[in-house]
């Protein structure tokens, strides 16, 4: 049934969701690499579609930025549309010195300085990781089209705009690759509902560095983070 987000039906989104913050990004995957794409929603403009990718049936819909709307759109398409699958694409600002503009990094788990986890009324603090059997299917699939990932931890941050300005040197002195602001949420509700979930990201700024990728280059030029998200999509049974 149609959520108060999402106005799809019943059998209008794949198994496998591809899942961009940005809708426009998911338009443009859409439109550039799906068979056939049908638009599923509309609701709130956060765009989704549903395609076939050689021949395998692949839904991507955008999922906002921080985890309140990840959160929100990631536990519907878990418990309302059965998907087993949630691969989110995104960007990232690099904290390590030897991270570029556009490396790929995938998360295979997920710090956070969010409190999303308190509803779990765990005994202590909880790491969310990646599933890693879709982890190991895009380190296969990136490497099959000869891009070198990095592999390892990221921070999900609630604070775009931090008062405490020493922060990302503290994640990084900790060997954290990278900042975004959902992955964290996207993991703990994926292994709450028994599901599955990766988050591959492209770095588009570096936290300790001059220089970044215009808002046009992060909705459009990302294809070899797409590339690698639907190559991994067609290696899930």
């Amino acid at each position: 049934m149609p959520t108060a987000h999402n106005a799809a039906k019943k059998g209008e989104i794949a198994g496998t969701v591809l899942l961009p913050g940005d809708p426009l990004r998911a338009k443009f995957i859409a439109e550039n690499y799906l068979d056939q794409p049908r638009c599923f929603n509309m609701v709130r403009n956060m765009l989704g579609f549903t395609g076939s990718y050689r021949g395998k049936e692949i839904s991507v819909m955008g999922g906002g930025m921080g985890i309140p709307s990840v959160s929100i759109y990631s536990y519907e398409l878990f418990h309302h549309y059965d998907v087993k699958n949630i691969i989110r694409i995104g960007s990232a600002g690099g904290l390590q010195e030897d991270i570029e503009l556009r490396d790929i990094v995938i998360a295979m788990g997920a710090c956070t300085d969010s409190n999303y986890a308190y509803q779990y009324e765990l005994p202590g603090s909880f790491a969310p990781i990646a599933d890693f059997g879709l982890l190991e299917k895009a380190v296969q699939s990136a490497r099959e089209r000869g891009t070198v990932p990095r592999v390892g931890n990221v921070v999900s941050s609630d604070i775009f705009y931090n008062q405490f300005t020493d922060v990302n040197r503290k994640w990084a002195s900790m060997g954290v690759l990278c900042v975004e602001m959902e992955a964290a949420a996207l993991y703990m509700n994926a292994i709450a509902a028994g599901k599955r979930a990766l988050a591959i990201l492209s770095i588009s700024d570096h936290l300790f560095r001059e220089g970044e990728l215009s808002a046009e280059e992060r909705q459009n030029g990302f294809t070899e983070m797409m590339e690698i998200a639907l190559n991994t999509a067609l290696k899930i049974d």
